[in-house]
């Protein structure tokens, strides 16, 4: 009996083995940020997921495949009585090394509800696969949203990403690399753009060469990422959104906690933004910790300005 219950797993971890494919570190999740957050903030909640009426789900959708055994999931939500409608990819945080997909599914849902389409990808880590196979990930969900608009009622001229920490390092990226071959080289040509015509940046830096961002240079999530910083700076200045900052970046909203080590390279993107007439708001929640958006009394204040500003440049 013990046998035939561990050979799952045995089969399992032979499989892995063979595709390389490594088991996502989900250790950084909505629990473990408020058993951490509620040490200094007592009074904080942690907000879970829950369908609102009238909200439909596709869960664990397939949206690409890479090499011949490894699937990338996603969800989606959204009112199914309306469209076409604004797409939001909504991109998770975690240090490029950690997380899921599950820790924006409240935000998505409540978005969703307020006639939003968001789909909520999971895309490779840094122990699957470094920089730069996370963004090719996203670039790939963003061409999925386009190849299925019709299906799901998103209108593919309004697609914004919306990233927490390192998913709006993500996101960012996105919104700033939308012609180049960078992360795009292994496409076809007919392939549908992977164009963003917003972004939210929810705590994520923009350049990690950028002196603000000294603590990512031998900290280890980044590392893990990216590689030593001396030894891979030029790896670490191509993967900062704010080195493709012009006049086509699209409008930006950045919702920030009291750290500036999450604003690296922030003041700089407005500077170019500005010169360029490129709309941008910046809101910052005073005396909160990272992973703000995860937790109430913030949770509501951040979907908020997240749909304000996309009524504002999504009308």
């Amino acid at each position: 009996m013990k046998i035939s219950l561990f050979l799952p797993l045995l089969l399992a971890g032979g499989l892995y083995a063979q595709s390389g494919y490594q088991p996502r570190d989900t250790s950084y999740s909505i629990h473990s940020s408020y058993e951490k957050i509620r040490r200094s903030h007592p009074e904080v909640k942690p907000v879970y997921p829950r369908l609102p009426v009238g909200v439909g789900a596709d869960t664990n959708v397939v949206y690409a495949r890479v090499g011949e055994d490894r699937p990338l999931h996603l969800d989606v939500f959204r009112k199914t009585a309306i469209g076409p409608r604004p797409g939001v990819l909504m991109i998770h945080g975690g240090g490029w090394t950690t997380g899921s997909k599950e820790n924006l599914t409240a935000m998505a849902q409540h978005l969703a509800e307020r006639g939003y389409v968001t789909v909520v990808p999971e895309y490779r880590l840094s122990a699957e696969a470094p920089y730069p196979a996370g963004v090719e990930d996203l670039k790939r969900a963003v061409r999925w949203m386009r190849a299925h608009a019709t299906e799901y009622g998103i209108d593919t001229s309004r697609i914004a990403a919306y990233g927490c920490s390192a998913g709006a390092h993500l996101a960012s990226l996105l919104g700033t690399t939308y012609n180049l071959d960078l992360y795009d080289g292994a496409q076809p040509p007919a392939a549908p753009s992977a164009a963003v015509q917003a972004v939210v940046n929810v705590d994520g830096i923009v350049s990690f060469v950028h002196p603000a961002a000294e603590p990512e240079w031998t900290g280890r999530s980044a590392t893990a990422w990216l590689g030593d910083y001396t030894k891979n700076y030029e790896r670490w200045r191509e993967a900062s959104p704010l080195e493709y900052a012009d006049e086509h970046t699209p409008p930006f909203l950045f919702i920030n906690s009291s750290y500036p080590r999450f604003h690296a390279g922030r003041d700089d993107l407005f500077a170019v933004l500005d010169r360029h007439g490129i709309y941008h708001e910046e809101h910052t929640f005073a005396d909160t910790p990272h992973a703000f958006w995860l937790l109430d009394p913030w949770f509501a204040p951040t979907l908020e300005l997240t749909v304000y500003f996309l009524r504002r440049v999504f009308p």
